[in-house]
């Protein structure tokens, strides 16, 4: 095609992105409206049946990695160049929406529908894949696709991963047909994009259409083991007790007043909690908890990983009880590539659509594939901020601007 015809606005089409999220949220539908297609059961093998099978009548031709990642592609002038990719996942919560992960995986695939119907051949191939159990819940860890394809995690130990039932990755990927032959990761991809639904409020609080994502919060995760001594609730004088229960209320506490201090982009939470022996009339001897911080800056979330442990040794003293802290994740904050994120800016802004920086706070295939390639992403609004939950959803019209900016963004990469 001439590069005046490339100039004449090109528009995807809303209503087939949407259907097309309509049918594959029809696998593993449940009562509430939501999807629950776990990674790697037969609801996930239909649904990337599903969406594979579209992929070829779009004529991408199909490739699936020793851990199950798909790469769908559209060829280019010169398919030495490397690809320019776009994608998600499509294994869900069990309570899950129809949007989380679809969105990105079905707005790529519009992207290639889009310059099929216009006759658009792109200099560099694109590709739009499925990455393997972004969620986590099934197979721990999370973004296991990704994180194989840029060298976090070895093959062996993917595969021998099991379940809270015994069943192996690789034994459950043989049994829904992806067991792909293809090695994982080792290949140059020319950039990466991501749309998402934002999983957040901001969005729809500012009353924007689209986010330009500039990189992830960093995250640190922890195991906090409080222990004191379980007596008796009612003979025990209060001055003498050991409380653990008492003595992490503290420290769980001072998680939340450490995000605040450390506004705007501060988080922290605790997510679970257990009392031992949790009876009425004991003393609580023992306390486990998690603890969840998150800042886009490294140097502040150093500081609030100080913290929390000063915190933690200052309560281990004043209420004589003993405090294990344990560090179990820590991601990096992850800042995108410059030039990528004001693709995404320029984009929105060509397309006439109102935008706003924006940080993401969840995890995402987008934030491993940033230490192999140039990536950005594209966030729209989600009713509420509500994500994870059946009851997540986004307007129509949302998710074609989003689908749209994909295509504006990625366009002249592919054509460089």
């Amino acid at each position: 095609m001439s590069s005046a015809l490339l100039d004449l606005p090109v528009k995807i089409s809303s209503e087939r992105l949407y259907q097309s999220l309509m049918d594959l949220a029809k696998i593993g539908a449940t009562s509430k409206g939501g999807n629950c297609r776990l990674a790697l059961t037969p609801l996930d093998g239909q649904g990337r049946d599903l969406v594979t099978a579209w992929m070829r009548e779009a004529g991408m031709t199909i490739t699936v990695d020793q851990v199950g990642n798909i790469f769908a592609r559209r060829a280019g002038k010169d398919n030495e160049l490397p690809p320019i990719m776009t994608g998600s996942h499509i294994d869900t919560q069990p309570t899950g929406g129809k949007f989380d992960g679809c969105f990105g995986v079905l707005a790529g695939l519009e992207v290639v529908r889009t310059l099929n119907d216009h006759d658009i051949e792109t200099n560099a191939p694109i590709e739009v894949v499925i990455w393997t159990n972004e969620e986590g819940t099934r197979f721990v860890p999370v973004m296991m696709g990704s994180g194989a394809f840029v060298g976090k995690f070895k093959l062996e130990d993917i595969l021998n991963t099991t379940d809270k039932d015994g069943k192996r990755v690789g034994d459950e990927l043989k049994a829904i047909g992806y067991d792909g032959k293809a090695p994982v990761g080792g290949r140059a991809v020319g950039a990466y994009f991501e749309a998402h639904i934002e999983q957040g409020p901001i969005l729809e609080h500012e009353n924007k259409v689209i986010g330009v994502v500039t990189g992830s919060l960093g995250l640190r995760w922890y195991d906090v083991t409080v222990t004191g001594m379980e007596m008796h609730a009612g003979p025990t004088p209060m001055p003498i007790r050991q409380d653990a229960l008492y003595a992490a209320t503290f420290i769980m506490q001072d998680v939340i007043q450490n995000a605040l201090d450390h506004a705007p982009h501060g988080r922290g939470t605790v997510g679970s909690a257990t009392v031992h022996p949790s009876s009425r009339n004991v003393i609580p001897g023992k306390v486990t908890f998690t603890v969840d911080i998150r800042h886009e800056n490294a140097d502040q979330l150093r500081a609030m990983h100080e913290r929390l442990l000063a915190t933690c040794s200052s309560i281990e003293k004043s209420h004589n009880v003993t405090v294990r802290v344990e560090e179990v994740s820590y991601f990096p904050p992850t800042p995108f590539d410059p030039t990528m994120v004001n693709a995404v800016r320029e984009a929105a802004k060509s397309s006439d659509l109102s935008y706003m920086d924006i940080v993401t706070g969840a995890g995402h295939d987008a934030v491993y594939m940033a230490s192999v390639t140039p990536t950005a992403m594209i966030f729209v609004p989600c009713k509420d901020g509500v994500s994870h939950n059946e009851i997540e959803d986004a307007k129509p019209e949302d998710l074609a601007a989003g689908a749209q900016v994909l295509y504006e963004a990625m366009l002249p990469r592919a054509m460089l």
